[in-house]
């Protein structure tokens, strides 16, 4: 005899899942008892949404689908946020849901919602299953359509009574055969050659599509061969590290203005992996050089001319399709005069954010900051970023040198999931130091999970940029109105609140400071948080949303 947890947990150990990203509840109990006999890793948490982000994250950072599970009611509709930002950021969640037993369903029952009607909007599939027999099949079921291209997403709704049911035999589980795209057809890689040969500005935009395919090599080999620029965005930044030749960091002009000019002055655009969507201006003439050429690659042929015509468009996974454009390509001329051009460009921008890091005023400059966070983090550290002004700078100054260890909240930009995120990917890379940059006003979405790091020994650096505000909203009202309305927040010590939660950490007040308190973090044997009081400066970030604004209003 099998109960419908012991079903459940059996069922994820042979999809490989070995981890548990949860928060208790009732609904639960059982499930997660059955899970820490069987050996399952169980990461329990603090809020149901910082539950979502974490297995989001996880499964981002390992290219392999990662499983919620929380409580019904309250836990759940806590866990849609997390939920939706895997959707937006095409990642593989499987999101369980546990619920009221059947027996009371439409009676009136405790905490009896319509959980899938809610969620639906924001997975590719979501199930119940009506009887502890069925579990296997449904998380078989779940694990396929998560990792069907496009990636995203699952959700199933559990009864709390399936999950204690009896089943006098194991159902047969269904096996799960990925589906795999034709390559690309040698008409296409051919006439992509073509275009990139009498191409004289070329210029490579690599998105997540890259990462998800493990297509770094590839594309550092076929960007050598060809001469190309390259620019990374979303979960390709560190594919080929930012200090590459070849790499020109950041493909958003929000955070660097070095990829708006020479987007300006290119004459064709490979996009590889990356939808045309708000971080390439939709295509238009504001990112996109109007008359430039364009080839895609992607697996969805959704992306095809969404925002902006294509000239070649190429159905195929990355990775396969560089594989094949390696194959057929004759190195070309090197592009000596538009490389030193482009490099001219990204050293001008750096002399820019240079030139902001030399203030030595009081508070300090977030800029000034990050020059020396750069100068003393080992390159070995990993990040997970946050939103927010102070975040922006740090986003636009420092370079991205790893894969899988630049960690952004994704399309939907929940600020504060830097946190979660960051437990994730420490989680992820134990071995590595993973510094979480968030500003005082995410950090309280959820800064309970500071007891999360303490309690399962994640020696993290958090990193709060203190402005006592919300800084990015501030500036913005300051741009639009002559005054400022619900920006300001009290003077907190995080670093205390840390301390209090079993952690560590400190006050910084001046860039004297930043060397030793790194130290004192990178050599801690527990979460140490720098308490770090900047003061409010408007960001790239929020100096191209306004002119953004302006453009549109004149």
């Amino acid at each position: 005899m099998h109960t419908g947890a012991q079903l459940f947990v059996e069922a994820l150990q042979r999809l490989g899942i070995d981890r548990i990203f949860t928060l208790v509840g009732d609904h639960l109990n059982e499930v997660l008892a059955e899970a820490a006999r069987a050996g399952v890793d169980i990461i329990h948490m603090r809020h149901e949404s910082g539950v979502t982000h974490a297995a989001d994250a996880y499964a981002r950072i390992t290219r392999r689908p990662a499983i919620a599970v929380v409580t019904g009611g309250p836990g759940h509709t806590n866990s849609l946020t997390g939920i939706a930002t895997a959707y937006l950021a095409c990642s593989p969640l499987i999101a369980v849901s546990g619920s009221r037993a059947n027996s009371v369903a439409d009676r009136q029952g405790f905490q009896d919602i319509d959980q899938l009607g809610m969620t639906r909007p924001v997975v590719k599939w979501a199930a119940q299953p009506f009887s502890a027999a069925q579990i296997p099949f449904y998380l078989a079921r779940a694990y396929a359509e998560a990792t069907a291209a496009r990636m995203g997403p699952v959700h199933l709704t559990i009864p709390v009574d399936i999950f204690s049911a009896f089943v006098s035999e194991s159902p047969v589980m269904p096996p799960i055969t990925p589906a795999q795209l034709p390559p690309a057809s040698e008409t296409e890689i051919g006439a992509a050659l073509d275009l990139i040969r009498t191409a004289e500005r070329p210029i490579v935009i690599a998105g997540s599509g890259v990462w998800w395919s493990d297509a770094g090599t590839e594309l550092k080999q076929f960007i050598e061969h060809m001469s190309l620029p390259l620019y990374t965005i979303t979960m390709a930044r560190g594919v080929v590290p930012d200090d590459h030749p070849l790499c020109l960091g950041y493909a958003d002009p929000a955070l660097n203005r070095a990829a708006h000019r020479a987007f300006q002055d290119a004459d064709l655009f490979l996009i590889l992996g990356k939808r045309i969507d708000f971080r390439l201006g939709f295509g238009g003439p504001r990112v996109l050089a109007k008359d430039a050429k364009c080839i895609q690659v992607d697996i969805h042929p959704q992306e095809f001319g969404m925002n902006r015509a294509i000239d070649l468009a190429i159905l195929a996974d990355v990775k396969k399709a560089l594989e094949q454009l390696l194959k057929a390509a004759a190195a070309p001329e090197p592009r000596t005069a538009w490389l030193k051009h482009l490099h001219a460009l990204h050293e001008d921008w750096r002399q820019a954010i240079r030139k902001a890091a030399f203030d030595t005023g009081h508070p300090m400059h977030p800029a000034a900051f990050y020059a020396e966070l750069r100068e003393h983090l080992p390159r070995e550290t990993l990040f997970s970023w946050d939103g927010g002004d102070f975040t922006h700078w740090g986003r636009a100054g420092i370079p991205a040198l790893h894969a899988g260890g630049w960690l952004r909240l994704g399309p939907l930009a929940a600020i504060g999931s830097a946190l979660p995120n960051g437990i994730a990917l420490k989680l992820a890379h134990p071995d590595q130091p993973v510094a979480v940059i968030t500003g005082d006003g995410a950090l309280g979405f959820y800064i309970a999970e500071l007891e999360t790091a303490v309690r399962y020994k994640l020696p993290l650096i958090i990193i709060v940029g203190n402005d006592s505000g919300w800084g990015l909203e501030r500036e913005l009202q300051r741009a639009q109105m002559d005054h400022t309305v619900a920006c300001e927040l009290s003077s907190t010590r995080y670093d205390i609140v840390m301390k209090g939660f079993g952690g560590d950490g400190e006050s910084v007040e001046s860039l004297d400071q930043i060397p030793a308190a790194l130290q004192r973090a990178l050599r801690s044997s527990v979460p140490y948080l720098l308490n770090v009081i900047v003061r409010g400066v408007r960001s790239p970030f929020t100096e191209w949303t306004l002119a953004g604004k302006q453009k549109r209003a004149s």
